[in-house]
C-alpha cells in the first residue's frame, strides 16, 4: 500500500482487523486509564479477553506489516491511522487527507499521550458520520472510535458521553459498562486540553 506523504514503512490495509476480538482493547485501552491508577482498564471493558488482546497485538505491532485504517469523509477532510512499528519506536500516526490534495498531512502521533494537533468533538463526529465511497471504514461507530484518540477538545457537548457509549456497544463492549468506559476515555483525552489554552484544531485555519 502507498500513501503519498508517508513513506516510513511496509503499509498494509488493516480494516479487516476491526471485527477481530482484541482489536478495540489494543487500540483504546491505553487512553482510558485513571490518572490515579485506581481503576486500571482491562480488555473486558471492550468485550475482549486477555488472550484475544495478546494474540491480536502480535498482528498490530508486526514490524514487517504496518496496519493502516482509512477513515475517508465525503466532501471534507478524512483521517488515516497507521501503526508505525519501528523496532524500539512503536507509535500510532494520524494523517489528515483533504479533498483535491494527493498528499496526506501528518498531524499527530500517539505513544501514550498525543504529540501534535488534534480535532474537536464536532470535527470527529462530522468525519465519523460522512463516510466516503471507495475503500476504507464505513461503519460510523468504528469510524468514531478510530478517530477518537485525536480528541483534544476541552469543551464537550452533553451528548458526547452517550454517543461514545453507543459506539463502544456497537463495537462489542458490554452494554452495562459502556458508559463507564466512555467516561474514562473522555476524561483521559480531555484532561490535557484543559491545561492548553492555545489549543487549535488543524482544521481551524490557524
Amino acid at each position: 500500500m502507498l500513501i503519498k506523504g508517508y513513506d516510513d514503512g511496509p503499509l498494509v490495509a488493516g480494516e479487516s482487523l476491526l471485527p477481530r476480538p482484541g482489536f478495540w482493547s489494543n487500540y483504546l485501552m491505553a487512553i482510558c486509564g485513571d490518572a490515579s491508577g485506581a481503576s486500571d482498564p482491562v480488555p473486558g471493558w471492550f468485550g475482549d479477553d486477555g488472550a484475544d488482546a495478546d494474540a491480536l497485538s502480535e498482528v498490530l505491532f508486526n514490524p514487517e506489516r504496518w496496519p493502516v485504517f482509512r477513515v475517508a469523509a465525503e466532501g471534507g477532510p478524512g483521517v488515516v491511522v497507521i501503526y508505525r512499528n519501528l523496532l524500539g519506536d512503536y507509535s500510532t500516526d494520524y494523517l489528515l487527507t483533504h479533498p483535491g490534495q494527493s498528499h496526506a498531512q501528518h498531524v499527530a502521533s500517539r505513544e501514550g499521550d498525543l504529540s501534535g494537533t488534534g480535532l474537536s468533538w464536532d470535527e470527529l463526529i462530522r468525519i465519523a458520520d460522512t463516510p466516503a465511497t471507495g475503500e476504507g471504514v464505513k461503519d460510523s461507530a468504528a469510524r468514531l472510535l478510530l478517530v477518537l484518540p485525536l480528541l483534544t477538545d476541552p469543551d464537550l457537548p452533553d451528548a458526547a458521553l452517550a454517543r461514545l457509549a453507543s459506539a463502544l456497544t456497537a463495537a462489542g463492549a458490554p452494554q452495562d459498562t459502556a458508559f463507564t468506559t466512555a467516561e474514562h476515555l473522555l476524561a483521559h483525552l480531555t484532561r490535557s486540553s484543559h491545561h492548553d489554552p492555545t489549543w487549535k484544531s488543524p482544521l481551524s485555519g490557524s
